[in-house]
């Protein structure tokens, strides 16, 4: 085939293309990426239970600077349970970040809280937890459930 085809067919798609580009409006601009981050705490380790404070500080501190929102729910299972009870080696920390950061949400498992009942041969209200702990009928499915809503999930 001639040359000259190839160049008047290609120019002609390149116009075409630079011409629907130019017809997006100016002011159609990318949507903010909604960032929401789950955390588990399995351990009853203070140290892990620090470092889960810390990153969800240091999450809150990243996105704050860029001027972006960002959602953080913390999911206390298992051993991890010990973190939102009255008894809490962070409790003092967790007050804290209460005060700081109020749109963390502190979720506490409630199997682990009736197995705790149980090996402390306690009524279930006799198991006390922090202030503004909520509670999730079983801690791995809340994780689950927030990974299905597109929540990125952080174990520590």
């Amino acid at each position: 085939m001639d040359r000259r085809f190839f160049n008047r067919a290609g120019g002609g798609l390149f116009v075409g293309l630079a011409g629907l580009l130019a017809a997006r409006p100016a002011s159609a601009e990318p949507t903010a990426k909604q960032h929401r981050v789950a955390l588990q705490v399995s351990s009853d380790d203070p140290a892990v239970m620090t470092l889960v404070l810390n990153n969800a500080t240091n999450v809150a501190a990243y996105y704050r600077e860029r001027n972006q929102d960002v959602q953080i729910e913390i999911v206390a299972f298992g051993p991890g349970y010990l973190m939102l009870r009255d008894i809490s080696p962070v409790k003092e920390r967790i007050s804290t970040i209460r005060q700081q950061l109020p749109f963390v949400i502190l979720s506490a498992c409630q199997n682990s809280r009736r197995s705790v009942a149980t090996k402390e041969n306690k009524k279930l209200e006799e198991i006390a937890q922090l202030p503004g702990t909520t509670d999730v009928p079983a801690g791995v499915v809340r994780l689950s459930e927030l990974q299905e809503d597109g929540w990125s999930y952080v174990r520590t």
